[in-house]
């Protein structure tokens, strides 16, 4: 059986394991220039090399509009009251001062709509991708806004997701689904996650870490802290975990054919990545 393997020690963001699953891809540089060509509003993805602790893996950032994004413009709009909701931090980076970046993004995007569900939903059905794969990925989307929508106390149709943080997330929630297609894994397994520690401050106070979303998706997985301080699990990171992996434990007997590193921004003590590793169980 086709068997991927994600070891999650450095807990996971959408563009980390985007980019893990990239590197298991026949052709990487075709599959980016086909999911540009999607047509993803204002979308352009880039994959460069990354090294960390000597090893050598990929690097995936989302341009939206022209803007390399960051966690910070993934706000949400509750009656335009802007809260940060943790989407996706792509580097682990930005442990500090969210509320500063927070008010300058909400700000500089302010002429940007802020989409529901409904809206994104329309979003994802007008792309040109096997319906399997918008079913996985309007499934991954649901459990973000389930999340969102207990962390705030409010129905799933009242929450509100900042465009260009929206479009960021929709792109990475859609890479990893059109990659587990093509790659043709038939089962998906995962390491406990590492969630990291300490707390993290959006604009409305500090909270702790992992983010209530976050927690949220993660119920009913296996999850750890440590020494290393910051939001290492992101909810787009949380969601798509918890869509795709059957099982979470130690590494299964397996025939490794192809391991994937895809790399975070920040350098930690540790190797800043996700390790995937695809061959037959």
């Amino acid at each position: 059986m086709k068997t991927l393997y994600l070891e999650c020690t450095m807990g996971a963001a959408g563009d980390m394991l985007t980019a893990a699953l990239l590197e298991l891809h026949e052709d990487p540089e075709g599959f980016v220039n086909r999911f540009n060509a999607l047509g993803i509003p204002g979308v352009v993805m880039k994959a460069e090399p990354a090294e960390k602790c000597g090893i050598v893996g990929t690097h995936v950032s989302i341009q939206v509009q022209g803007q390399e994004e960051d966690e910070h413009m993934h706000d949400h709009d509750h009656e335009h009251e802007h809260e940060h909701s943790h989407e996706h931090e792509h580097d682990h980076e930005h442990e500090h001062d969210h509320a500063h970046h927070h008010h300058h993004h909400a700000h500089d995007h302010a002429h940007h709509h802020h989409a529901g569900m409904h809206e994104i939903e329309h979003v994802i059905e007008g792309l040109d991708l096997p319906q399997d794969v918008k079913e996985d990925v309007l499934a991954v989307y649901h459990l973000i806004a389930e999340a969102e929508s207990q962390s705030h106390g409010r129905p799933v149709d009242e929450i509100h997701f900042h465009e260009v943080g929206t479009m960021d997330a929709i792109a990475d929630v859609t890479a990893v689904c059109m990659l587990m297609h093509e790659l043709g894994v038939e089962q998906v397994l995962a390491s406990p996650v590492h969630v990291g520690s300490g707390q993290v401050r959006c604009a409305h106070g500090i909270l702790p870490v992992p983010a209530p979303a976050t927690a949220y998706i993660l119920r009913g997985v296996p999850i750890y802290g440590g020494r290393i301080r910051g939001e290492l699990c992101t909810p787009t990171g949380a969601a798509l975990l918890k869509h795709f992996v059957t099982h979470f434990g130690e590494s299964p007997v397996i025939t490794v054919e192809k391991i994937g590193y895809g790399m975070g921004k920040k350098d930690f003590e540790a190797a800043n990545c996700v390790r995937a590793m695809l061959g037959e169980a």
